[in-house]
């Protein structure tokens, strides 16, 4: 692979592998607030915040960094209190008592209005309106996590993108196939990858913070007492899910704990990571080779995830175990026809997991997704794996891939609706 095209595909994995506390939907309302305020120049009065049905689903019912508090209200809040758009999806890093109280003041006040915006197409949708006596200003994030399309300040519009066409996108979108992902992963000079180790120190860290606290259902607490030992064993199978769902348990709960996410969400980004190091720590494997599997792993999800969309009805764990299969399969010694086999297997098991928005139960899903990663990937060095005449899978392992994102991003919609009815009408 020519240099252009590596340095092209490592600008992609550092721009959708990236540090975040808190759950991603609530910290994106919180950095578009606080985008607002910082182009208002000073503490609104009233602020005004209008969600696409995917963002309000994934953040009604997850805790805030930092408050203890659950919920939409405390993120607009602090966004507008203390938040800095320069620290992307760590906004709220700097929260301490004194700016929860505040937060608090602001909701009593009810100073915060929370609405659906009605009639738009794309799934990611923020917009954050501030004022103060007689000014205004306004931020949208569309498309991304910290993707702002929108800024102004009264009459002044200081940014439209709008209706900019998306050959970027579309040209990040053809770039990549499963084959050029393995072979990126296999064949890219060490020093140029050994960057995604991050990954690993940082969702292990955040997993092991989990074990010492009381947060979620604990689920990954839970895994490492004795119900592991009396019933899963003390195996490579029963780490990796304690550590995998440990992490989730904390950043669903608003620990103050930061993860490397992937693609906007921090559980990806978790699920990506931590079953791909603790195989490879539990085999001997070298540095090097741990970050061969995390980058085929993370870079698995990041292909998947530009024809899936950012949010979607199908539960992101598929996605991101899709890629912690490959990594996992890969260290287990297969080559490329394996890692297409796990491919096949993960999509032919999970696909239809729904999304019913970000909470501390996601860690019931996460272990869900893990397991299946491992189990594909023990099929697949047995050169077992799901065949065409069998549902949705094609022949053609990228064609699987879009079976499942369409299914994910079109047949799912109609899911996603009454997901967010039920939810909304409890």
């Amino acid at each position: 692979m020519e240099l252009a095209e590596r340095k092209q595909i490592i600008d992609l994995i550092n721009s959708e592998v990236i540090p975040a506390i808190g759950c991603t939907e609530p910290i994106a309302v919180a950095l578009c607030v606080a985008k607002a305020c910082e182009t208002l120049g000073d503490i609104p009065q009233k602020i005004e915040v209008m969600l696409s049905a995917n963002v309000l689903k994934n953040a009604m019912g997850v805790g805030i960094p930092g408050t203890g508090m659950i919920g939409l209200p405390i993120a607009v809040a602090l966004g507008a209190l203390i938040g800095k758009s320069d620290y992307q999806l760590e906004v709220l890093k700097d929260c301490n008592e004194q700016a929860v109280a505040l937060g608090k003041i602001m909701i009593d006040e009810k100073r915060i209005d929370i609405s659906l915006k009605e009639n738009i197409d794309e799934k990611l949708y923020i917009e954050a309106i501030c004022t103060k006596d007689n000014h205004t200003s306004t931020a949208i994030i569309a498309g991304g996590h910290t993707t702002f399309t929108y800024l102004a300040k009264n009459s002044d519009v200081l940014l439209n993108k709008h209706h900019q066409k998306t050959e970027e996108k579309e040209a990040e979108t053809s770039l990549l196939n499963l084959r050029k992902v393995y072979d990126f992963a296999t064949t890219t000079p060490f020093d140029e990858i050994k960057f995604i180790l991050e990954t690993a120190r940082l969702n292990k860290a955040a997993a092991e913070a989990s074990f010492q606290g009381d947060y979620g259902h604990s689920l990954g607490r839970m895994l490492r007492n004795n119900h592991r030992q009396q019933i899963l064993g003390d195996s490579t199978l029963s780490h990796i899910l304690s550590y995998t769902s440990g992490a989730c348990d904390a950043r669903m709960a608003g620990a103050m704990i930061p993860v490397m996410s992937n693609s906007g969400s921090g559980n990806q980004g978790i699920s990506a990571t931590l079953p791909v190091l603790i195989f490879a720590q539990e085999n001997g494997k070298s540095e090097e080779e741990l970050a061969r599997a995390l980058i085929l792993s993370h870079l698995t999800v990041i292909y998947i995830k530009q024809s899936l969309g950012r949010l979607s009805a199908l539960c992101g764990c598929v996605v991101a175990a899709t890629g912690s299969s490959c990594g996992i399969t890969w260290l287990m010694g297969g080559d490329y026809k394996h890692v297409a086999f796990s491919v096949q297997n993960m999509i032919a098991n999970l696909t239809g997991m729904i999304c019913d928005g970000a909470k501390p139960s996601c860690a019931l899903k996460v272990t869900t997704g893990v397991s299946t990663a491992v189990l594909s990937a023990m099929m697949a060095m047995e050169e077992r794996y799901v065949t065409s005449v069998e549902g949705i899978i094609d022949e053609d392992v990228d064609q699987s891939i879009r079976n499942l994102t369409r299914i994910g991003s079109q047949g799912m919609n109609e899911t996603d609706k009454v997901v967010l009815d039920i939810m909304t009408h409890k």
